[in-house]
């Protein structure tokens, strides 16, 4: 039987609700004005997941662990969002250079190019859709009014693709062109395509504030064997993080790591285990 919706509660009946689930609040006039400027259910429910047995707080938890533990989620979203950000730029290069030097300004729009026609046709068509939502881009626009036949070349087009699509379209290349590709980045494509369509999807998650702490990725990256046999789970922030630090530029990586365990530090009611970080961690990443 389906559960019946709850009506809506103000703010002081949220509180209330709150320490009737045995949530400690010594300063009801500093929660209501957390739960003004952030919703009841993005930061109750998003972060209570790990600090509940039973349906109540475990004893102890108290209103100031919940808000801690979604600024450290906030926090570690902007620098893993800032790191991969580096890292589809730098494949958005190697992907430009390789391919249209390979097949030309307009290969891409070439099926013959590619494994699959029918999955490809399909990445162009959600390529075409972007460059079109894109048609007031200084180049975008540059290409259509003053070159023959408007078309837009790869190296253009490339820019306003999303990384899910750009993912798509990688898979889809011949083996020979991943394998060239994944080259620059001194690893197998096998693994490339992979880490490229899972840091795809943590992408999406930060770029729209959804929670990391405690997730399970659905899109998952293979894992060397090494870190297989040291029980890490690759559907986990810590095994993106793994991977990008074998994708990411030392100096990019460096300062990600840097911020991260400051955030630790900063947050030490944060549990990383609900990430994925394994007992050794530091000896990993």
């Amino acid at each position: 039987m389906k559960k019946s919706h709850q009506a809506p509660i103000d703010i002081n009946e949220q509180i209330e609700n709150l320490i009737s689930l045995n949530l400690q609040i010594e300063d009801k006039d500093y929660a209501k004005s957390v739960l003004n400027r952030v919703s009841y259910y993005r930061i109750i429910k998003a972060y209570s997941i790990t600090l509940k047995e039973n349906g109540k707080y475990i004893d102890g938890t108290t209103f100031e662990n919940i808000v801690d533990l979604y600024l450290f989620d906030m926090e570690l979203r902007h620098i893993l969002f800032s790191l991969i950000e580096h890292v589809e730029v730098y494949l958005r290069a190697v992907i430009t250079n390789y391919f249209s030097l390979k097949y030309g300004n307009f290969g891409y729009k070439d099926l013959s190019n590619y494994k699959k026609k029918n999955f490809q046709e399909s990445a162009i068509k959600e390529l075409e859709r972007e460059i079109k939502r894109n048609k007031k881009s200084p180049f975008i626009h540059n290409f259509e009014k003053n070159y023959e036949g408007g078309e837009i070349p790869f190296y253009a087009a490339i820019e306003v693709a999303s990384f899910g699509t750009l993912s798509k379209m990688y898979k889809n290349m011949e083996n020979e062109d991943k394998k060239a590709i994944a080259k620059e980045f001194e690893v197998d494509y096998i693994y490339l395509e992979s880490w490229i369509e899972n840091l795809s999807y943590v992408r999406n998650i930060c770029a729209h504030y959804g929670r990391l702490y405690g997730a399970k990725l659905t899109k998952t990256p293979k894992l060397y064997k090494e870190y297989l046999k040291q029980g890490i789970s690759n559907n986990t922030i810590f095994a993106s993080i793994i991977n990008l630090k074998i994708l990411a530029e030392d100096d990019y990586y460096d300062k990600f790591h840097s911020d991260l365990l400051e955030i630790i530090n900063k947050y030490s009611s944060a549990e990383l285990n609900h990430l994925g970080f394994i007992r050794n961690w530091q000896s990993i990443i």
